[in-house]
C-alpha cells in the first residue's frame, strides 16, 4: 500500500503530487467529481496524448492543448479536417503525434454521437461508476473492471486511444473513484465532496 508524502507544507499527500507542476492539479482537481461534458473530453483527451509519456509533461503542456483544440469543445473539434491536422502537427506547444490529434478529432465527432444518445457525455461515463466508490488499495492498481468495462464500450462505439489503464486514469482525475492514498490530505476533500455530488442521470 502506498504511504503519504509530507508536502511542502507539511501536510501528507499522494507521493506522485509533490513537485510544483503537480501539486496544484493534486489539491484542487484530480479526484474531485465532474460532470462537465468539455471537462470530461479534455481529460479523455489528455489522456490519450499522455500514453507514453509523463502526467507531468501532459499538465505542462495544457494551456497550449486547450488553445489548440479550441478548450476542447467537442463540438468544434469535431468539424476539423485535415488542414488543422497539419496545423497542430505545426504546433510546438503540444504533443505532435499524428495518431493521437487524430483520434482526438475522431473521438470530438464520438463524443457527439454519446450525448445525442445519452443527453450527455457526462450521464454516458458515469453510468460507469464502480459500484464501490473507494478502492480497497489506494494507488496499487493500474486498471479495474469497471475501467476495462468504459473501454471496451467506447472502442466498441469508434472510440480511440481509450485502453483500460487510460480509462482507468481518466477515472481517477474525475472522481468516479476516490484514489488518494489513505492519509492523503486531500482524500477526505474527495469523500465529501462526492458525499454532496449527483452522478447525471
Amino acid at each position: 500500500m502506498n504511504a503519504a508524502a509530507a508536502g511542502p507544507d507539511g501536510l501528507p499527500r499522494c507521493p506522485w503530487s509533490l513537485s510544483p507542476v503537480e501539486l496544484p492539479y493534486h489539491d484542487a482537481e484530480w479526484g474531485f467529481p465532474v460532470a462537465d461534458d468539455r471537462r470530461l473530453f479534455e481529460k479523455i483527451s489528455l489522456e490519450g496524448f499522455q500514453a507514453g509519456l509523463s502526467w507531468r509533461t501532459i499538465l505542462v503542456k495544457r494551456p497550449a492543448f486547450r488553445a489548440a483544440f479550441a478548450d476542447f469543445d467537442f463540438r468544434v473539434v469535431a468539424g476539423y479536417d485535415e488542414s488543422d491536422v497539419e496545423r497542430l502537427l505545426a504546433d510546438a506547444g503540444i504533443v505532435r503525434h499524428r495518431g493521437k490529434i487524430e483520434a482526438t478529432v475522431n473521438n470530438a465527432a464520438r463524443a457527439l454521437e454519446t450525448v445525442a444518445e445519452h443527453g450527455s457525455l457526462a450521464a454516458y461515463l458515469w453510468g460507469f461508476e464502480p459500484a464501490t466508490a473507494d478502492l480497497a488499495e489506494p494507488q496499487t492498481l493500474t486498471t479495474s473492471p469497471a475501467a476495462t468495462a468504459l473501454s471496451k464500450d467506447l472502442k466498441k462505439r469508434g472510440w480511440k486511444f481509450v485502453g483500460p489503464t487510460t480509462m482507468f486514469a481518466f477515472m481517477q482525475a474525475m472522481g468516479l473513484v476516490n484514489d488518494h492514498v489513505v492519509g492523503c490530505v486531500i482524500r477526505d476533500e474527495v469523500t465529501a465532496a462526492r458525499g454532496r455530488f449527483t452522478p447525471p442521470a
